[in-house]
């Protein structure tokens, strides 16, 4: 039930006035949009996240608040909620372990309960569009608890909007990287019977537009809304019609039907960048046909005119950012590095207990400029500079028990930022033109780090600086780091040497 003080909240703002609105899910694909929209849009936004230096370099940063908070947390929620008309809700659990569904049950609750105390005018939530006539039980887990969320908030007593989406197609989204990935690199496809099930996919600029005008909805609207593109297609249509947009041979995709769910996700795991972790709920979830039963929020919210945009637009849009590098986020955006409680590795006197370090020095025959350009560019299409053959391999072996591998790649060509994937590395901090810190996220018995510096010398002459750390958890850990030690001069050593030299090439190339 909705109460006085949220009617009259509603009823009190002019069509046009200025919300404020808090987003939380702000470092992940879809947050991490929506806040440049709302600001776009006139509303002030305040974001709250877990860890928000992860926020530091988007480039709207300066323009939002940025508070520290979980939506698991009361205390933090119940602040961040303070003061807000509107409040986003794009957290999901989505790969992060067996109880997940347990995890967003209790923090949509909380949010919940906060927001109506709080009088928030408004939710809105992204959730997942659910096959009609399915019964809860039969849904797969990552789409019944994206449903249980979405009751769960029209329960509250706030107004509330849950949009419903199904595949959303952008650059960036994980949904993209797997489509993009598996029609890319197999020209032959032996598949899961689910490229068979029909889907209404969505541009990823609709559900932004859907969104941001979900905020002005009237205060006597709470209800779900359908949202999708204009057209229903198979996902091996839509594979299909990628290759054309790409400009690729036709692919032949044959569907059989003895890859599981968790065998699907091991295969889209070796092949594409997303890890088994991320693609087995969005394996399970497209065994389900998912077209919108409705197309009501156009009463609400009108379309463009046009309408929507069609799945090759979408298609070509998409391909076109990511070959341009205007890729703004990403699926992997969201991803933590490590819990709040990991050390690192410039704590005084090693809190953590045992560190193992290598260390790496080079002199450079170039500018810092020079030496931070490579730095900065490293990964991805640019490689680590050493032993491919070793990182390929160590690549592999992690995909293999289920870890991100390195097909990750970089979100943009030249430029990083503090929270940004790249290949099995997290960009945990950056001290543009001196220092890059990455903390690995393969699969490892401890934690590890790779720091880059472009420093001077005593002489002012450039040098280059290399430290690889490694915290052992165990006795594992420990014969981890010493099985791995007789590499060390050949990956870390020729890195070092490599990326001066790089560094000295792109000065002579500058010059020339």
């Amino acid at each position: 039930m909705i109460s006085r003080a949220q009617q009259a909240a509603s009823q009190d703002r002019p069509d046009g006035a200025r919300l404020r609105c808090l987003v939380t899910g702000a470092t992940g694909y879809i947050g991490g949009r929506l806040v440049q929209e709302l600001l776009d849009a006139g509303h002030e936004v305040r974001c709250m996240a877990r860890t928000p230096v992860k926020l530091r370099d988007h480039p709207w940063v300066g323009e939002a608040e940025v508070v520290a908070g979980d939506v698991t947390d009361e205390a933090s929620v119940r602040d961040a909620l303070r003061g807000i008309d509107v409040a986003y809700y794009l957290v999901h659990a989505l790969g992060s372990g067996k109880d997940f569904e347990r995890t967003d049950r209790g923090a949509a609750r909380l949010f919940a309960e906060q927001a109506r105390a709080a009088g928030v005018g408004r939710i809105v939530y992204l959730g997942g569009l659910t096959p009609h006539g399915v019964a809860a039980r039969d849904l797969s887990p990552h789409l019944r608890s994206r449903a249980e969320v979405g009751r769960i908030l029209l329960a509250s007593g706030v107004p509330a909007t849950v949009l419903r989406a199904a595949v959303i197609i952008g650059s960036g989204s994980a949904s993209f990287e797997m489509l993009r990935y598996l029609t890319e690199r197999l020209p032959v496809m032996v598949t899961p019977s689910w490229v068979s099930t029909r889907i209404q996919p969505v541009a990823v600029r609709d559900v932004l537009r859907w969104l941001v005008g979900s905020a002005r909805m009237p205060s006597d609207v709470s209800r779900t809304f359908d949202i999708g593109g204009p057209d229903i297609v198979t996902y091996r249509e839509l594979m299909r019609r990628y290759a054309v947009v790409a400009g690729l041979p036709r692919r032949l995709i044959v569907p059989v039907p003895v890859l599981t769910p968790r065998l699907s996700s091991h295969w889209i795991g070796l092949v594409t960048p997303v890890p088994a972790g991320v693609a087995k709920p969005l394996a399970e979830s497209l065994r389900h046909e998912v077209v919108c039963d409705e197309h009501d929020i156009a009463d609400y919210i009108p379309d463009p005119p046009g309408g929507p945009l069609g799945v090759d637009a979408a298609l070509t849009l998409a391909l076109r950012r990511v070959q341009d590098a205007q890729v703004t986020t990403r699926w992997s955006s969201a991803a933590v590095p490590g819990a709040p409680s990991d050390p690192l590795p410039t704590d005084p006197d090693w809190a953590g207990g045992s560190l193992y370090t290598d260390r790496r020095e080079a002199a450079v025959d170039a500018s810092t400029a020079d030496l931070w350009r490579v730095i900065e560019g490293i990964g991805g299409e640019h490689g680590w500079y050493s032993f491919p053959l070793a990182w390929a391999v160590r690549g592999l072996l992690d995909r293999l028990v289920g870890g991100v591998g390195l097909r990750r790649g970089r979100r943009d060509a030249a430029r990083l930022r503090v929270g940004d994937s790249l290949d099995f590395w997290r960009v945990e901090e950056i001290e543009r033109g001196h220092l890059l810190r990455l903390r690995a996220e393969m699969r490892l018995p401890g934690l590890a780090w790779l720091e880059m510096c472009a420093d001077r010398d005593e002489a002012g002459r450039t040098r280059y600086r290399q430290r690889a750390l490694f915290h052992p958890r165990g006795l594992l850990g420990h014969a981890y780091w010493w099985a791995i030690s007789p590499f060390h001069a050949a990956v870390f050593g020729g890195m070092a040497r490599n990326i001066a030299r790089a560094a000295a090439r792109t000065a002579k190339e500058g010059a020339a």
